[in-house]
Order: structure tokens, then sequence, then C-alpha cells
């Protein structure tokens, strides 16, 4: 099982739809990006199939690889609205750079969550307001 983190903590998985691979089947809503994807070629790889986008989800491989914070932006800049999912060894402290790189929520393990527990992304939830350029000018 998994858990699901926004801004407002804890909640179940409501994804109804299989989560497809890059290379799945052309009519997907819903698309698995690995963390080896290279951004400057997403446009070349999703295409047209942007729009009818409904979530793609970016693989975390481990906490150490930033790879996904990098698609996420780029998938932003390509002009995808749809919602964005991190998923895999993203931890709390990970959670405001992946809300400012693009993500919309982020999926963790069951085990995750209970090591890490809701109060300690929440803590990092306000991620617009924390960030050290803010600090800075302050």
């Amino acid at each position: 099982m998994s858990v699901i983190v926004t801004d407002t903590g804890f909640a179940a998985d409501d994804w109804a739809t299989d989560i497809l691979p890059l290379d799945g089947a052309a009519d997907a809503v819903a698309l698995d990006l690995a963390s080896d994807t290279v951004p400057a070629d997403l446009a070349n790889l999703i295409g047209d199939r942007l729009a009818s986008l409904a979530l793609i989800r970016v693989d975390f491989p481990s906490f150490a690889d930033g790879r996904g914070f990098t698609i996420a932006a780029q998938l932003r800049r390509l002009g995808f609205t749809g919602r964005l999912r991190a998923r895999g060894h993203v931890i709390s402290d990970q959670y405001a750079m992946a809300r400012r790189s693009g993500f919309d929520e982020v999926e963790i393990s069951d085990d995750l969550a209970s090591r890490q527990d809701e109060k300690q992304w929440l803590a990092r939830a306000n991620w617009q307001a924390h960030d050290y350029q803010s600090r800075l000018r302050g």
C-alpha cells in the first residue's frame, strides 16, 4: 500500500485507473516516468499526448536522486497542468522542494509514513513561505 502526501497531510490514493509506463498504451490518461527520463527529450517523448494526460507519476529510486525535480519542472514548463505525483524515496525534508518544482503530491510507502509521520510532512507544507530567498530578503 501507499500513502499520498499533500499540503493537507496524509490521504489514501484516490487514483482509480491504471498508470502505464511511457512506452505503454498511446491512449493512457496516466503515465509513469522513470527517473532517468531525459528532461530535454520530454516534448519529443510525450508530444501531443501531454494535453490528454490527467496524471504523471515520476519515480524517485533514492532520496539522493534529484532528477525527478528537474523532470517535474520541465513538465510544467512544457504546459502540463494535470496532476503531477512524485513516487518513491522522497523524504519529508524534500517536500518543499517537490512542491516548488511542480509536484502536486508525493506517494510514499506505508513504511516511510510510519517512520516520518504526518506531522513531519505538515511542518513543510507551507512551502511557499519558507524558502531561503524569502528569509534573505526579510
